[in-house]
């Protein structure tokens, strides 16, 4: 027995031995990682420096204001498109979708308007109307190009040069675009009470083959109504949403405050009830068994009846009721048989949330720091965002030929607008136009936009998990405070959060940033995985997308587990101060030492946290759902009156989870704290006076120790 209990602490580490100085978080550390901490201070400088240069390079306007066939924008102040801040089409037949008119270029001339047309016209009807009066060529005039005012041209040359539209059609503005206006009566589409319309070629057609060019038009303006009306909502309820988060706030912290009375009640009791479903689904089973017995085809078996598109014929065969029934009380076995075996460490983990509840109301503050944690991602999502969008914006504008000949040799070749009258592709192409395609460049920043995109992911994501990291550490920090105090309150040390905050940006930025490294590359793995899976969803490929599949699954799991190890080495750091590497294996191999107990307590506490979670975000849903509905009689004059409802309740709910979500982080870290403390005061300590434990009495009862008393 001892040769085996040997072994095992060979494979899993040397138990902790006892210290007579500690007494706590160790106090006098010195720097960890250093050589991280300079790389992470580099690469930081680095990204401000990459900011810099995207901002200088960078113009937002580019995503802010369309862009016409000139590459001006429309709506720049200081320009002549100043008042001019809709983008028009000449031509919307030739635009596929209002994918392609938004994201892409449509190949044909895209001009700054003003204001979008309000009737059907072609150029051919304007033509002979100019005849007898100038009205029709003023209201034409502003949809062609500034430069051209000879209404007398040809129809022909002006449609070859593209000098102005061959036809306009009733729209309005969307997204600074002008698109055609579509309304539906009795079921029949139409454009300004059109169904038919000229082409300005000399053909009729119906505004279905606007519909089609403009695909999905309509859902996308019925979106932007669905939009205004939430937004409303949002402006008159925001008042009484924000009084339901501070409701939920409460409630998190009332429910955490209480924990250490009701813990143990609400598991055994949801233990009990799920024991008790599984049971009325056996003895269901066994009715449902029971019943068929003498039916027709009930005697079948599965194999018989083969694979069935329609479930519902397993149902009525005994053999499906039979196997459901023996699976049913497999399950039932093991729950109870757990429950008898491991009563013990149940019981521990019960009394360790309740521990948890204690130490937080000992150290209230510790509430209110995930605040902070808000703040600094938030501060490095908005850094990123702005990053991404001047680095997305750098280019500088490229012009392309585009050609309404198939044939044209020349399309979508590179050319410049100021030589291009000059060239010979105008000849070799009629209508072929140099026009604005997008931003771009052939600089060498310019060729390594992409890169640069992915190193401002990248650092994004490590800074991310560094704030997540140091919140973790500082909270362990001043939780093992709590535990290594011997006399509760009065031996846990003064501020034990700031104090726990300081140690670690002052000692361990280094080993916090490794941390956050490894994990930060664990990501962008996954990232870039998503990438080539939403790449190769078309592909045929089985076997390309199964070990896809498999990649992106191992890398999820491998996620998962630096998570819960890096969890728990800066716990390690938080008490001990070593560096990372040596406090990650330390921290693996006092949890694989107390493999069970690590189960049992991960998985009561993660199920207690979401059972209060699901209670308070639907307590505060119930209630805003009958306050917002008008069903709470002292309070329905107050409620507003809504065009959904379900706009202000759901983002109560959503709103309360979070919260609750915050409140309880700092729970869950406070009980894997005092469970790594717990574990290493039982390999310290054996209760005499010179070696105490110091857990809480009610841990002691349970593991059947005392501490003997000083004479």
């Amino acid at each position: 027995m001892a040769r085996e209990e040997e072994h095992y602490y060979s494979k899993h580490g040397e138990p902790r031995k006892f210290d007579p100085n500690f007494r706590g978080p160790i106090h006098n550390r010195n720097c960890t990682d250093v050589l991280c901490c300079i790389i992470f201070v580099v690469v930081i400088l680095g990204y401000i420096a990459l900011g810099i240069i995207a901002w200088v390079h960078g113009d937002p306007r580019k995503v802010v204001y369309p862009t016409d066939s000139s590459g001006e924008f429309c709506g720049q102040k200081g320009t002549a498109n100043e008042n001019k801040t809709i983008l028009f089409y000449f031509n919307i037949l030739k635009c596929a979708s209002p994918v392609v008119l938004i994201n892409l270029q449509c190949p044909t001339t895209q001009l700054c308007v003003s204001k979008c047309p309000d009737k059907f016209t072609t150029y051919i009807d304007m033509q002979r109307a100019y005849r007898w009066s100038r009205y029709p060529w003023e209201n034409y005039k502003p949809f062609c190009k500034p430069e051209f005012n000879n209404p007398w041209k040809s129809v022909t040359e002006v449609l070859r040069d593209e000098d102005c539209p061959s036809m306009i059609v009733p729209s309005r503005p969307f997204l600074q675009r002008c698109f055609p206006d579509f309304t539906t009566r009795n079921g029949i589409l139409s454009v300004g009470n059109e169904t038919m319309f000229k082409d300005g070629v000399g053909k009729k057609r119906n505004v279905t083959d606007l519909r089609d060019a403009a695909n999905g038009i309509n859902n996308v303006l019925g979106a932007r109504q669905l939009g205004m009306k939430i937004f409303e909502d949002y402006a008159i309820s925001w008042y009484w949403i924000l009084i339901g988060l501070c409701i939920a706030m409460v409630i998190s912290l009332l429910f955490l405050l209480l924990l250490r009375f009701t813990a143990g009640v609400l598991f055994w009791i949801v233990i009990f009830c799920v024991i008790g479903v599984i049971g009325y689904g056996i003895w269901h089973c066994f009715w449902e068994y029971s019943t068929l017995k003498g039916k027709p085809g009930a005697d079948l078996t599965i194999s018989d009846i083969g694979f069935q598109t329609d479930f519902r014929v397993y149902l009525q065969i005994r053999q499906t009721w039979l196997a459901f029934m023996i699976i049913l009380c497999i399950i039932e076995v093991i729950n109870i048989l757990m429950l008898i075996f491991l009563r013990n460490r149940i019981r521990i983990a019960i009394a360790l949330l309740k521990e948890g509840s204690r130490a937080i109301g000992c150290i209230m503050t510790t509430l209110f720091y995930p605040v902070i944690t808000f703040i600094l991602i938030a501060i490095c999502i908005s850094y990123w965002a702005v990053t991404a969008v001047f680095l997305a914006t750098s280019g500088e504008p490229v012009y392309k030929i585009m050609a309404s000949e198939m044939q044209c040799k020349y399309a979508n070749r590179t050319c410049d607008p100021a030589t291009f009258g000059t060239s010979n592709v105008t000849k070799l192409c009629p209508g072929a136009q140099c026009t604005f395609a997008f931003y771009g460049g052939e600089s060498l920043y310019h060729k390594y936009i992409f890169i640069l995109q992915i190193c401002n992911v990248f650092v994004f994501l490590w800074l991310v998990n560094f704030a997540i990291a140091l919140g973790q550490c500082t909270l362990a920090g001043a939780f093992a405070s709590y535990y290594w105090a011997f006399r509760k309150p009065a031996d846990i040390p003064s501020s034990p959060l700031l104090s726990s905050f300081g140690r670690a940006i002052r000692y361990h930025t280094g080993s916090l940033a490794l941390g956050s490294l490894i994990l930060a590359i664990v990501q962008l793995i996954r990232i870039i995985l998503e990438y080539l899976d939403h790449k190769l969803k078309g592909a045929q490929n089985a076997c390309a997308r199964f070990l896809l599949c498999c990649l992106k699954c191992c890398f999820w799991c491998l996620e998962k587990f630096i998570k819960f190890m890096n969890r728990n080495a800066y716990i390690m750091i938080a008490i001990y101060g070593k560096n990372f590497c040596t406090s990650a294996r330390d921290a693996f191999f006092l949890l694989m030492r107390n493999v069970v107990r690590v189960a049992i307590l991960d998985k009561v506490t993660d199920f207690l946290l979401f059972l209060g979670k699901l209670l308070i975000a639907g307590s505060i849903g119930v209630l805003a759902f009958f306050f917002f509905t008008h069903r709470i009689p002292l309070l329905e004059q107050e409620a507003p009156s809504l065009n959904y409802y379900w706009v202000p309740i759901l983002t109560v709910i959503f709103g309360a989870y979070l919260i609750a979500h915050g409140f309880f982080s700092v729970y869950a870290m406070c009980v894997d704290t005092l469970f790594l403390c717990f574990l290493e005061d039982i390999e310290r300590n054996d209760g005499s006076p010179d070696r105490p434990y110091f857990m809480n009495e009610s841990l002691m009862k349970i593991l059947k120790i005392v501490n003997a008393k000083q004479k």
